[in-house]
C-alpha cells in the first residue's frame, strides 16, 4: 500500500476514536428520532389513505342517493307532463271552438308543470352544492 493510503486510514481511525461518548449518544438519539418520524409519517399516510377511502365511499353513497332522488323527481315531472297532455286533450275536445278557454287552461297547466320542473332543478342544484 502507498503511504497516502496508510495515512488516510490512520486519520479515519483516529477520528472514530476521538468522537466523545456524548456525541455518540446525541447521534443515537437523533437516529432514534428519525426512526420515530418515519414511523409517524407511515401512520399519517395510512390514516390519509383510510380517510380518502371513506370520503370516496361516502361520495358514492351520496351519488346513489342523488340519482335515486333525481329519478323520483323526473318521474314526477313526467307525470305532470302526461297530466298536462290529458287535460289539454279533454279541454280542447270540450271547448267546442273556444280556443281562448283552451289557451287559458293550457297556460295554467304548463305554468304548474314549469314550476314543478324548476323546483326539481333547484332541489338538485342545492343537493349538489352541499
Amino acid at each position: 500500500m502507498s503511504t497516502a493510503m496508510k495515512g488516510s486510514r490512520a486519520r479515519s481511525a483516529s477520528r472514530r476514536s476521538t468522537v466523545s461518548p456524548e456525541k455518540r449518544a446525541a447521534y443515537g438519539e437523533l437516529k432514534q428520532g428519525v426512526k420515530h418520524l418515519e414511523r409517524a409519517i407511515r401512520e399519517i399516510q395510512k390514516g390519509l389513505r383510510k380517510a380518502e377511502q371513506q370520503i370516496e365511499a361516502d361520495a358514492r353513497a351520496r351519488v346513489r342517493a342523488l340519482r335515486k332522488d333525481a329519478r323520483a323527481q323526473l318521474a314526477l315531472v313526467k307525470e305532470k307532463q302526461r297530466e298536462a297532455v290529458r287535460t289539454l286533450k279533454a279541454v280542447s275536445a270540450s271547448a267546442e271552438g273556444s280556443w281562448e278557454e283552451v289557451k287559458q287552461s293550457a297556460d295554467a297547466i304548463l305554468a304548474d308543470a314549469r314550476a314543478t320542473a324548476a323546483s326539481v332543478v333547484e332541489r338538485l342544484r342545492r343537493a349538489l352544492t352541499r
